[in-house]
């Protein structure tokens, strides 16, 4: 009896963690350069005396799905997209580098270049500083040039070039801030071989239609062991009946 409760206690608990994780895909569908976090369930045993027989089930969380996205074109001189493999360094909230795909820029009002959400570019030589009234252009190397507004085009003036690199993916592991970092906390090294599309976002890899399936699935599941946790008491409550009787 017990070992039904084992394994249906700890199938409800990892379902609604992978429900969780779903709910994070599908509200990042509209997020650029977004990795669909993938999950899998997986039974572990339990070790000890007397416990051979029972079974946890836990979520197994592989990692993300690295399939790019679709290229959207933004005609913003400010928006890159990253070509085939890659990431674009930034630097977290902890100081620390960390790898994103999500190449929608901004600038501050001290001229700093910044993601989205507040995070400052990594360049070759720290965070990319640019001057005030300039027009900036990206090459597909990274390359940051800078043009005085107003001025002709020989005027450009390279200020640095992103940092772009291509670790491969099983050292890479996403953190709470939605940021990629390698598994041993190392700074990858410098790429000279990934490419960006200048004016361009990468969409989200999010499959909106098979995440929807997904979760539905996942509420079936959990219906499913709450009627066999319901079941296991009903069964141990008429046991107990019978062998009060006898």
């Amino acid at each position: 009896m017990d070992r039904l409760i084992y394994t249906a206690m700890t199938g409800a608990s990892q379902v609604l963690q992978q429900q969780a994780s779903v709910s994070e895909n599908l509200a990042n569908v509209n997020t650029p350069g977004f990795r669909a976090t993938l999950d899998v369930f997986r039974a572990v045993p339990i070790l000890g005396e007397g416990l051979p027989t029972r079974t946890f089930v836990v979520d197994s969380t592989p990692g993300a799905d690295f399939t790019p996205g679709i290229m959207q074109q933004t005609g913003r001189a400010l928006d890159v997209a990253v070509q085939g493999n890659g990431w674009i360094a930034v630097q977290g909230a902890d100081g620390k580098e960390a790898y994103t795909r999500n190449g929608s820029f901004k600038l501050t009002a001290n001229g700093v270049l910044q993601t989205s959400s507040g995070l400052n570019v990594v360049g070759d030589g720290g965070p990319i500083s640019i001057p005030p009234d300039t027009e900036v252009t990206f090459a597909k190397d990274g390359t940051l040039s800078s043009v005085p507004s107003g001025s002709k085009a020989s005027s450009v003036v390279v200020i640095g070039r992103l940092k772009l690199v291509d670790p491969p993916g099983e050292q890479l592991e996403r953190g709470g801030d939605g940021l990629f970092r390698t598994r041993d906390g190392s700074t990858a090294v410098a790429d000279g071989k990934v490419e960006i599309s200048p004016g361009s976002l990468e969409g989200s890899n999010v499959n909106t239609v098979e995440a929807m399936v997904n979760m539905i699935s996942l509420a079936r599941k959990f219906d499913m062991q709450m009627k066999m946790l319901q079941s296991a008491d009903s069964n141990a409550r008429q046991a107990g009946q019978i062998l009060s009787i006898g």
